[in-house]
């Protein structure tokens, strides 16, 4: 039977960056369409995915994971299908096909399908107690495991690695983190900030091994151990794979969409098909797609612009997104440039005593990139530098030190 809901928004996902999208069309004036309907692959209402790490760790509960009440949809005239995922999309037809066979005519569809995990195409990845550490079932999983469960190895020294390690040290369990790059954090932090964080780590209690990677997961039916490049076994109960992701480009891609990483938008976040949008992990933009919540979030605000008719001239304007987390206790910031190069002067500051560090990088007399750990305050600061890409002559030699020195300075 086919269902004709005209003027009809159709959202196939419903993670953070859906929600934040509706959150933005509603918040319009007039929104040109009759009926907005959600299909959520997911049994749950959307939720904070930033806090699961908390909640592996023990440090929130499950019901302050919901981003918003029932209510709220009701309120709005949303309706949401859990449990029900866009399995077919017919782009000329402008219809979709769910997971339970129903079809639904559509005005616009947006596409916020997110990411899944990468693998590591290793033997062994199928065994009992191989896990991923990137939704809800998936830290209710880990949390059960660690009950029963004393020794796990985590692959991947990434934010999602570490914070998966940090939940289950505290909650008792002996944790080795292998990461293959030289350093923690590779992509957010320097080698000096890395080794830092490291041994913070290590006298948490946390075993680090960097500049490695598995080669094969043992077991009969349940993990039993991990063999590394090097030929050495570790013995574990549980292995975390946490080694990034992978665009959901399928649905766009067999509805003939064109697609690299990620299904492929411009500054409007349109795809190919003039009427379907995609927004958040699942799309490509310039080459570029999205590992972070904030530049989904960006998206969101966008294609609410665009679909709500307001602003039909909004784009999509990259900046430089910052990395905040906390990594055991420990605040961690990294925006812009992590690595320098011929073109970059370094200013380092660290304080032996705290433990902070600072690493600021800066091409032409413009702040590029910023490195923290230990007190990360200023970070924000630095971020606006970057993006508004100031002249910082005038403070230069006080840089290091935050914001009040150099106003003090100019």
């Amino acid at each position: 039977m086919i269902r004709k809901m005209e003027p009809t928004l159709i959202v196939c996902g419903h993670g953070m960056v859906a929600q934040r999208f509706l959150e933005e069309l509603v918040s319009k004036a007039s929104i040109p369409y009759r009926n907005i309907i959600v299909f959520n692959g997911e049994t749950y209402a959307a939720y904070n995915r930033v806090q699961l790490s908390a909640l592996l760790s023990g440090d929130t509960q499950e019901d302050s994971l919901p981003l918003k009440p029932d209510a709220w949809f009701a309120h709005h005239g949303i309706q949401v299908h859990h449990g029900e995922a866009v399995e077919a999309i017919a782009p000329d037809e402008h219809r979709v096909k769910t997971s339970s066979g129903r079809v639904y005519s559509y005005s616009k569809l947006v596409i916020a399908t997110g990411a899944s995990p990468a693998r590591l195409g290793i033997p062994g990845e199928e065994l009992g107690g191989v896990m991923n550490f990137r939704d809800l079932n998936h830290t209710r999983t880990l949390i059960e495991l660690s009950k029963s469960r004393k020794r796990a190895i985590v692959v991947g020294g990434g934010f999602l690695g570490l914070e998966a390690a940090e939940g289950l040290l505290r909650r008792g369990m002996d944790v080795t983190v292998l990461h293959r790059s030289c350093h923690l954090l590779n992509r957010q932090l320097d080698p000096d900030s890395g080794k830092l964080l490291s041994d913070a780590l290590t006298q948490r209690g946390m075993h680090i091994l960097t500049s490695t990677s598995p080669t094969r997961i043992l077991g009969q039916e349940r993990v039993r151990a991990i063999q590394l490049h090097d030929q050495t076994l570790i013995s574990t109960d549980l292995v975390v794979i946490a080694t990034g992701i992978k665009p959901n480009r399928e649905l766009a891609q067999n509805a003939g969409l064109a697609c690299g990483r990620g299904i492929q938008v411009n500054a409007q976040l349109q795809t190919s098909a003039a009427d379907i949008f995609a927004i958040g992990e699942c799309c490509e933009f310039n080459g570029e797609t999205y590992g972070l919540v904030e530049p989904g979030y960006q998206h969101a605000k966008t294609l609410a612009c665009v679909l709500a008719g307001t602003t039909r001239s909004a784009t999509y304007q990259p900046s430089e997104i910052a990395t905040r987390l906390k990594i055991g206790g420990i605040p961690v910031f990294s925006c812009g440039k992590q690595a320098p190069d011929e073109h970059t002067e370094s200013l380092i500051w660290q304080d032996i005593t705290t433990g902070g560090y600072n690493h600021l990088l800066v091409r032409d007399n413009r702040l590029v990139g910023a490195i923290l750990l230990g007190n990360t305050s200023q970070g924000p600061w630095y971020q606006e530098l970057i993006n508004n890409n100031t002249n910082i002559q005038p403070f230069r030699a006080q840089l290091p030190f935050g914001k009040p020195y150099c106003e003090a300075a100019a």
